[in-house]
């Protein structure tokens, strides 16, 4: 499927993101070698994307296979061309889905980054308790669990929270320490905790927009430029609002039995 706006000529889509998040190649390539640890054979990816970190931990565990849900068909679709590009078309496959009580599980890895909101449909943040039980039904005993989760890395502002997303909330989140709490209280053990860094965020948050920024530099008549710069203005008055506000942990997490 090919992005509409695209198709006539409009702004390209994530063309420069590598992840669909926060996340270093350093970073990445830690946790394909700690989440591969333990040997899986089967990999889950909730709210996949592309399945960028799903295909290389797939490729680092060669007897391994892997679903990734999503329900954004560009996406999959990407990550399908990835997967065949990369030799994995057998062992990957992108099912275009909801997450909500689903039945693929369980699985040995279970990956869930910046996603929890696919497993319930509770408002924030009940929805991230509702996802941690979800979770610990999903993953097999023995298996790991990669959980990339938002926290408040500190209360936010009444200015700040005016700027984010509409009808931002100091309660849309919790903080780190709650985060952990939440997960031992659904049945993990936390193995491995770490937050991504402010380069991190910096990198992602630009390359999220970089290739539109670019394109309507280069298209200031086109007709979707107008809507496309409202649109940009917008994200990027959000990301000044939220940044060095909101963080992501990314939990590794074993099922306690």
């Amino acid at each position: 499927m090919t992005d509409t706006h695209t198709a006539i000529g409009g702004p390209p889509r994530l063309t420069r993101l590598t992840f669909h998040g926060p996340l270093s190649e350093t970073r990445a390539h830690g946790l394909v070698q700690r989440l591969t640890r333990t040997n899986p054979t089967t990999v889950l990816d909730i709210g996949c994307g592309w399945g960028e970190l799903m295909l290389r931990i797939l490729a680092a565990a060669p007897e391994a296979t892997g679903t990734g849900i999503d329900v954004n068909a560009e996406d999959l679709a990407r990550g399908r061309r990835n997967a065949e590009a990369r030799g994995l078309t057998q062992r990957a496959r992108f099912v275009e889905e909801s997450a909500v009580g689903t039945s693929r599980g369980p699985a040995d890895l279970v990956l869930c980054v910046g996603a929890s909101q696919a497993l319930s449909t509770a408002q924030s943040p009940r929805h991230t308790t509702e996802a941690l039980r979800e979770l610990r039904r999903l993953v097999t005993d023995g298996g790991r669990v990669l959980l990339g989760e938002g926290f408040w890395q500190r209360t936010p502002t009444p200015a700040e929270l005016s700027g984010m997303w509409p009808g931002a909330s100091a309660t849309d989140h919790h903080d780190l320490a709650t985060l952990l709490d939440l997960a031992v209280a659904a049945g993990f053990r936390p193995e491995w905790t770490e937050t991504a860094s402010l380069d991190e965020w910096e990198e992602f948050e630009s390359a999220y927009q970089a290739d539109v920024e670019v394109w309507l530099a280069e298209h200031p008549g086109h007709p979707l430029a107008a809507g496309t710069r409202e649109r940009l203005d917008r994200h990027r008055a959000q990301w000044m609002s939220y940044r060095a506000v909101l963080g992501l942990a990314y939990l590794t997490l074993v099922p306690a039995r």
